[in-house]
């Protein structure tokens, strides 16, 4: 049988869902691509304005180097941000929705306690049913409290 390729795709404004993309592609043996935002979104006056930017919706201009297309899944992690996914996240689901249609999806995302539902259903509305979601709280991560990527991963199978 031959094995799925499989790719991490993620953004992460302050390092929390790159440590658990990393943890998910090596437990995957997972190629993996970070989304870089080039909007300037550190210190606190970036931080309000990706929280305006998430809330309103906004895309924002980003750079990724692989191409989804080459992986049989394709797992998207992102920051809840205004209870919503970042704009990074909303333009490479954007710019990758025809890519996106025929494989395996699967969502991540960290927060700080809640938001994930609704990010969770705003990804699926932009690309297609999803087969797994997995959301820790950055408390979690931080820990490495990962008991509940077991059961996301035996849902990837």
């Amino acid at each position: 049988m031959k094995k799925m390729k499989v790719l991490v795709v993620f953004y992460s404004r302050t390092g929390t869902t790159r440590k658990l993309a990393e943890f998910l592609s090596k437990k995957l043996e997972a190629e993996v691509d970070e989304i870089i935002d080039l909007k300037k979104r550190n210190g606190p006056i970036g931080y309000m304005i990706a929280g305006k930017d998430a809330t309103l919706k906004r895309e924002t201009k980003i750079r990724f180097k692989k191409d989804p297309e080459k992986y049989d899944l394709v797992i998207i992690g992102t920051p809840i941000w205004a209870w919503t996914i970042t704009p990074a996240v909303r333009a490479y689901l954007n710019q990758n929705k025809e890519n996106l249609k025929e494989k395996k999806l699967a969502f991540f995302c960290t927060m700080g306690g809640s938001g994930d539902k609704g990010a969770f259903s705003e990804m699926e509305k932009l690309t297609h049913k999803s087969i797994s979601y997995l959301a820790l709280t950055t408390k979690e991560v931080i820990k490495e409290e990962f008991n509940k990527v077991k059961e996301f991963l035996r849902k990837l199978r």
